[in-house]
């Protein structure tokens, strides 16, 4: 290559072995949990299906009487219940005094209380640790800043990839064998190249859940017109994730200082609506604030969200996918693919494809960087002779930097550590000499 030509393959080289440095661990867990998250309906089925299993009833319990079995058996008050289908136990959050929640089981027709688990059980702890939730609030900057390195990994290992000798060899096919750093420099490039739109389609479709980025997109669409349907009254949000579609999330209610209806008047209001089961209904956060009752289907042109007034049960407002902004249907649907349900189980299978190509893809990386690590050193990809190599990088990665504030911020501070440690080990040379 011309010498400006293997600078900027050196450029494109350094800033994929940073990116990956930075990101490798944190990426491996997020795959890991993502995938393990995509089979929650079956790991429900068989952890809980002692609990889960109801007999059918043509009649059940009001549900009044679910909610006082709860709070009985679990000492709190239930903020939020599924209202299932026949042949399965309705499910109702219930928080403690101290804080802590539990997800208690009832049989719908007799009121009959089957089990009782930790908020959320198996699941739940897999997306609170997919989310980093269970380390710490702020962690969850991590996994925007982890989603978006992801997506510079691709760009640069694309340029990489990009074939410079005639044949096919290590494009689309797999050299050598398992014993020579060929046959792992290979692997990672063809899954890599192969994997990594999906990659890039998961790290953006991931991006409206964290803390930073997500929270803006909410923001910015909504005030454009792109986003949720306006609120029927001017009062404060509902705001449980799992309660209602992520668009609505933060969407405004009204509140009623008139006496509050029962949850059994709300919940006939809620069935004569209309509402499909199984849907999740949301207690007010606090007195006088709307009820929400979410069906969330698989597909997300189905889902169908109630809010209803806390004194008469009536309803406030039906909100369908139809109703939502150009935004945020294209948010709603690309969330429904990354969590495996728009397609069925193609969708379900190929996200847990590219789950499987992220392990693969790192594993790889970890024995080619063994294989060719120099004695006592991390083996830093070299500098570019000639700087004006990271013109052509930034134009790459720059739009990513600026799309994701905490991207760029990151890439601002890794640059400053980089060329901090050039000066330094170039004074450190020169004062051997």
């Amino acid at each position: 290559m011309s010498e400006a030509a293997s600078s900027l393959y050196r450029a494109f080289w350094r800033w994929h072995f940073y990116a990956g440095l930075l990101v490798l661990p944190f990426l491996m867990l997020l795959a890991l949990t993502g995938g393990a998250y995509l089979f929650k309906d079956e790991i429900d089925a068989a952890v809980y299906r002692r609990f889960d299993a109801a007999a059918f009833s043509a009649t059940a319990a009001p549900v009044s009487a679910w909610v006082a079995a709860a709070e009985g058996a679990a000492g709190g008050r239930v903020t939020r219940l599924t209202v299932p289908e026949p042949g399965h136990a309705a499910r109702l959050v219930i928080e403690r005094p101290n804080g802590e929640k539990r997800t208690v089981f009832v049989n719908p027709s007799d009121a009959r209380v089957t089990g009782s688990i930790a908020y959320g059980g198996v699941t739940e702890t897999i997306k609170r640790l997919h989310s980093l939730e269970l380390v710490a609030p702020w962690a969850n900057w991590l996994v925007e800043i982890v989603a978006g390195w992801s997506i510079v990994l691709v760009a640069t290992g694309l340029f990489l990839w990009w074939p410079r000798r005639p044949g096919l060899g290590g494009a689309v096919t797999v050299r050598a064998t398992p014993a020579r750093r060929l046959f792992w420099r290979d692997l990672h490039a063809v899954t890599g190249i192969f994997a990594g739109g999906l990659i890039v389609f998961l790290a953006a479709t991931g991006m409206p859940w964290s803390a930073v980025w997500g929270a803006q997109a909410r923001k910015i669409t909504t005030e454009a017109g792109l986003g949720r349907p306006r609120p029927p009254t001017t009062e404060d949000a509902h705001a449980d994730h799992g309660a209602v579609p992520w668009t609505l999330q933060t969407r405004i209610v009204p509140a009623s200082a008139r006496p509050e209806a029962t949850v059994d008047i709300i919940t006939a209001n809620v069935e004569s609506a209309g509402l499909n089961r199984p849907y999740v209904l949301g207690a007010p956060l606090r007195p006088g604030a709307a009820w929400s009752a979410a069906y969330m289907p698989d597909r997300v042109e189905d889902t169908r969200t109630l809010y209803l007034d806390p004194a008469t049960g009536a309803v406030l407002a039906d909100v369908g996918y139809a109703q939502f902004g150009s935004a945020a249907k294209v948010i709603e649907w690309g969330i429904s693919v990354h969590q495996g349900q728009q397609f069925g189980r193609l969708n379900q299978w190929l996200m847990a494809a590219a789950c499987l190509a992220i392990w693969l893809m790192a594993g790889s990386a970890i024995v080619m960087w063994w294989k060719r690590r120099p004695r006592g050193g991390l083996g830093v990809p070299p500098a570019p002779t000639d700087k004006r190599a990271y013109f052509g990088l930034a134009a790459v990665v720059a739009p990513f930097a600026i799309f994701y504030p905490l991207v760029g911020a990151s890439l601002l501070i890794a640059l400053i550590l980089d060329q901090l440690t050039g000066r330094l080990i170039a004074a450190r040379k020169a004062g051997f000499q």
